[in-house]
């Protein structure tokens, strides 16, 4: 369901494109506006986890780390079908995550040490889940295009004044209304997709772990933490904040037009609907992923997370 979601919503941008296009700039206009938007995207999207672990001063950690993170993403990562991503740590006290990357071979998934300070294991593996999820969607992909086509109508708003054909279409006052608008447009539609590729990797996440609960109580402690600790290198570079499992800059969020998350509330709803209806989470080792991948293998000790 999350995929055809996300199909009505790519559909309804590339509609958006094509009209703005034609009352523009006719089908050249629109077409020279398609190609420049998608070279600078495809830039971004070839070196977008370099870019984006920069960003955020993310470190590489070791196989075999003493914490045994590498150890439950590389369990997680057999469970998806998925090869082991690359693990990176940020420094900074929020809780949040975030996975990046231009294709399954080429990811990365990043937590914060907010994070391993403030989950149980069995959160953690919730969100490691969550995050390879994404991965495995092809999410990074899924949002590069939308942002294509995005990057298109604003750039086409932008050059309204200079074609005649949409003053002629529309008059001096629409094609002004059109150049504030069409970017609105498009910012919504993308922002609405973002939040479809939210409720999918939790479903996704909550397979792949084998526990929706252990996702729903992470969400709701990193929610908390969100909202109590600053991300700074998030508020520095807002553009990324969409990747992060929850809102960096922003404790707030709730299902509107400008969200780039879904709330809370509601995600942590249809997990536990996942779940049967319970509201607790599951006990600590029972379900555990590492025990699905290696038979009757106890579960590892939580390590110094810290």
């Amino acid at each position: 369901m999350g995929y055809v979601k996300t199909g009505l919503l790519m559909a309804a941008m590339t509609a958006l494109f094509m009209g703005i296009g034609y009352l523009i700039g006719g089908s050249g206009g629109a077409l020279i506006a398609l190609v420049v938007a998608a070279a600078m995207n495809a830039f971004t999207w070839w070196n977008s986890d370099r870019m984006v672990l920069r960003m955020h001063n993310a470190q590489p950690v070791p196989r075999g780390d003493r914490s045994g993170l590498t150890e439950l993403v590389a369990e997680l990562a057999a469970n998806a079908g998925l090869p082991m991503p690359a693990v990176y740590l940020i420094d900074t006290d929020q809780p949040n995550a975030f996975a990046t990357g231009r294709n399954p071979a080429n990811a990365a998934v990043a937590v914060t040490r907010g994070l391993m300070r403030t989950l149980s294991r069995e959160e953690l593996a919730g969100v490691i889940a969550h995050e390879l999820a994404h991965i495995r969607n092809h999410d990074t992909t899924i949002m590069t295009i939308t942002a294509t086509f995005a990057g298109a109508i604003s750039m086409l708003a932008n050059f309204a004044l200079f074609f005649g054909g949409a003053r002629e279409r529309l008059g001096l006052l629409g094609t002004l209304a059109m150049m504030v608008l069409a970017p609105l447009a498009a910012a919504l539609v993308q922002m609405a997709i973002s939040r479809t590729r939210e409720y999918a990797a939790d479903r996704a996440g909550a397979e792949i772990c084998g526990q929706p609960l252990w996702l729903a109580s992470a969400l709701e402690r990193i929610q908390a933490g969100a909202a109590r600790v600053e991300n700074v290198a998030a508020e520095r570079n807002p553009a990324t904040a969409h990747m992060f499992i929850i809102n960096p800059l922003s404790g707030k969020g709730a299902d509107n037009l400008f969200a780039t998350h879904p709330s809370t509330e509601n995600r942590v709803a249809a997990l536990r609907e996942m779940a049967g209806g319970r509201t607790a989470p599951a006990p600590a080792g029972r379900g555990a992923p590492w025990g699905r991948t290696r038979g009757t293998k106890p579960a590892p000790r939580k390590g110094p997370w810290g």
